[in-house]
């Protein structure tokens, strides 16, 4: 079997930034999957499930009532090493085409206080897995990079 493209990636080198992972094409639309990695491979510990599963809620909202987003987002969720998420959005986008979009939503994580939209029995299959400070915590930490992210965190190592 062939290998596929996230698993090519070098992760030994990678490190947090916005990366076009893939561009696939669906009828006449095309759908660019970013990863969105906030942690160094192999080299810092991955995030817990309760914070994971807390942004994932949180952008998740954000991302589906964004004005120009919302129609656009087609998903958003944790990569299974925990080391960051994927999102996926219709349209042929580039890293820098959603900094903008990145922080506006980190931001809003990072500020986000009371109850996790979605953290509740008949709404969710693990509502109590949630960790509201400390996915305000890894937003904050991730803003630290967006707000100066350069082209070495926009594009995948070689």
């Amino acid at each position: 079997m062939e290998k596929i493209a996230s698993f090519t990636i070098d992760h030994i080198k990678l490190q947090p930034g916005v990366y076009v992972s893939r561009k696939d094409n669906i009828g006449t639309e095309v759908i660019t999957t970013f990863d969105l990695r906030m942690t160094s491979p192999n080299e810092e510990p991955v995030m817990n499930t309760a914070e994971m599963h807390t942004i994932e809620h949180l952008a998740a909202t954000y991302l589906r009532n964004h004005p120009t987003y919302k129609d656009k987002t087609v998903y958003f969720g944790p990569m299974g090493c925990r080391t960051g998420f994927y999102l996926l959005l219709a349209g042929d986008l580039s890293s820098k085409d959603i900094v903008p979009l990145m922080i506006e939503m980190w931001e809003f994580i990072r500020d986000f206080k009371g109850e996790v939209p979605g953290a509740a029995p008949k709404d969710c299959g693990n509502y109590l897995d949630m960790n509201l400070p400390m996915a305000n915590y890894l937003a904050k930490k991730y803003l630290e990079l967006l707000y100066h992210i350069d082209e070495s965190r926009l594009v995948y190592p070689e």
